[in-house]
């Protein structure tokens, strides 16, 4: 007879490479059942995006394998996001499990580009996504997602987000009265929009947030991350040193604001020729891996630089909706993955932390 004690033991021996704890105290194995020399249990995983999800899976079913006398065992696998913010410090928005700022030092990086992939790509995993275009001044999802003159409707006070290819969306572009009105505010009321956009929105069970933010350390980065807790950001950069030495400082201001640093993605790492098939790096090479070592951050991925994102962005067509398969998509999904990872690891010290908080008070 197999036994429970047994079972989880075995189990116990399974890490996860991302929390560098067993699967066992993390809570991952779920409804274990043992009829006889039968076992059963599903297996929840921390991130439907998690790139170590299938090692794990395959690392499950070889432990299980080392039991002697098992006869039959059924696996269910499942994903669960963990809760990358303080949700119980959170009144306004209690049911959006992660907040993650796309940040950048400059202009020109494909910041914008970077965000609606990167939550395309999450969606893609299963998970729940919205995304929020905090670029007040030049708001451009909706344009990058096709979706044009959406109107928002209001139920309850709140104002509920437009859908495009399974992401919640909400902009300023929407409410803009023509096509190429400019928003011309001062930095309070830029700030107040914002607010209205997270707290008065229904951004109801969501995985994921990913919050568009304009390039810079202005208003609206800071308020983000004065308002609400949030999981952690991520910088856009290039390869190009002067677009390096400026991203330090955007990353620099959420270090002063103790917001985590989830990591660094490179656009426009290079151009791969689709004659000769070599990487040609027109803005000089791994700049922002250079960068992520000399301050500790985390390198998340690198983005080749392909005229079909232009062309996609015009029009409305995003490559992981057009192209999914594509060289380009795979590196979108790839940076979207270690984004996931990252927002465990954080999720997982912050309930370390609360646990020990909760203990000192006792």
């Amino acid at each position: 007879m197999v036994s429970v004690d047994e079972v989880l033991q075995t189990l116990s021996t399974v890490i996860d490479p991302d929390l560098k704890k067993d699967i066992v105290s993390m809570g991952m194995i779920k409804d274990l059942e043992i009829n006889g020399n039968d076992i059963k249990f599903t297996l929840e995983l921390t991130t439907p995006a998690c790139p170590f999800n299938d090692q794990i899976e395959q690392d499950v079913r070889k432990a299980v394998s080392t039991i002697k006398g098992v006869s039959k065992f059924d696996l269910k696998v499942t994903a669960k996001v963990m809760e990358g913010r303080a949700l119980s410090m959170d009144e306004m928005l209690p049911k959006v499990k992660n907040i993650i700022g796309i940040a950048s030092g400059k202009g020109g990086v494909g910041k914008t580009t970077v965000s609606i992939n990167l939550a395309l790509a999450l969606a893609k995993t299963g998970a729940k996504v919205g995304i929020l275009d905090a670029d007040i001044y030049g708001p451009s999802v909706p344009l990058m997602l096709g979706m044009g003159k959406a109107m928002l409707e209001v139920e309850g006070n709140k104002l509920q987000p437009a859908e495009s290819h399974g992401l919640k969306v909400v902009s300023f572009g929407f409410f803009a009265e023509q096509e190429h009105q400019a928003a011309i505010y001062r930095g309070p009321i830029i700030s107040g929009i914002l607010k209205q956009f997270l707290v008065d929105t229904n951004w109801d069970d969501l995985d994921y947030l990913i919050v568009d933010l304009p390039p810079g350390t202005g208003d609206i980065p800071l308020t983000l991350a004065q308002t609400i807790p949030i999981t952690g950001i991520v910088v856009v950069t290039t390869p190009q040193e002067v677009a390096s030495n400026v991203a330090v400082k955007a990353f620099g201001m959420f270090r002063k604001l103790n917001v985590p640093i989830i990591g660094v993605i490179e656009n426009m790492s290079y151009f791969k020729c689709p004659n000769c098939s070599s990487n040609h790096y027109i803005f000089g090479k791994e700049g922002a891996k250079r960068m992520s070592e000399k301050y500790g951050l985390q390198f998340l991925g690198e983005i080749p630089l392909n005229s079909g994102i232009m062309e996609g962005s015009d029009s409305g067509k995003p490559v992981l909706i057009t192209d999914p398969n594509s060289p380009l998509s795979n590196a979108f999904m790839l940076a979207a993955k270690n984004v996931a990872a990252r927002c465990s690891v954080i999720a997982s010290q912050l309930s370390e932390e609360m646990k020990a908080e909760v203990a000192t008070q006792k």
